[in-house]
């Protein structure tokens, strides 16, 4: 069974993930830790838990999700997985972090990027790739089918969805990975989201404004 335990990081507030299992293997998503207060806290939590990161994921790459991408690989010696539609997206952080006065250790990239579909193994658990375009080019999910969870990423939150008025966001496109990539999911299943409180697939299809 994956536990699931969630870090909220740098000014944006964003929720940086780690997935674990009775192996002790460990994921870690979108890694927003920005202070040292924030590195520290997730440090303690996977040593005090005795917890081996083997995968560094990234549901898309806006600056708020990929903060701590470098520190995460200088650490652990992980690199970040995502899709390679989101290269663009993470290439244009160096250039509006100082900005918006943001100070960013450029992450790695990936030799490894995922595609549309398939999935990962980590322990005794295993991810599905969820492809949900629209706040970003080529945004990704994370599903646990056993364990009725999904790592929504900035896709869809409660009572609300993910903004589109950033470079390669599609209002159109982001409604339909919605309704057809994660509006089939069961209802009961845990919404985990990139901001916010987490929600469910059933709560959202009778009470999100956006969809309804």
């Amino acid at each position: 069974m994956i536990q699931v335990k969630s870090f909220t990081c740098n000014p944006y507030q964003e929720n940086t993930y780690l997935l674990y299992d009775e192996t002790h293997e460990c994921v870690i998503i979108d890694p927003g830790m920005y202070s040292g207060d924030e590195q520290n806290a997730v440090l303690k939590f996977i040593a005090e838990n005795k917890l081996k990161p083997v995968l560094l994921l990234n549901t898309h790459c806006h600056i708020d999700h990929v903060l701590g991408n470098k520190f995460i690989y200088e650490t652990y010696g992980l690199l970040p997985q995502f899709h390679e539609g989101e290269k663009m997206v993470l290439s244009a952080v160096v250039s509006y972090a100082p900005q918006m006065g943001i100070r960013y250790e450029v992450s790695p990239l990936p030799e490894i990027y995922l595609g549309e579909s398939g999935t990962l193994k980590f322990g005794n658990s295993e991810l599905e790739l969820i492809f949900a375009p629209g706040h970003s080019p080529a945004h990704l999910c994370f599903y646990s089918a056993p364990d009725q969870f999904v790592i929504g990423g900035d896709v869809l939150f409660y009572q609300s969805i993910g903004r589109t008025d950033l470079p390669g966001g599609n209002h159109a496109q982001l409604l339909k990975s919605i309704r057809e990539n994660l509006f089939i999911l069961p209802d009961d299943c845990k919404v985990y989201p990139g901001h916010g409180p987490s929600t469910t697939i059933g709560f959202e299809k009778e009470n999100n404004p956006f969809l309804n």
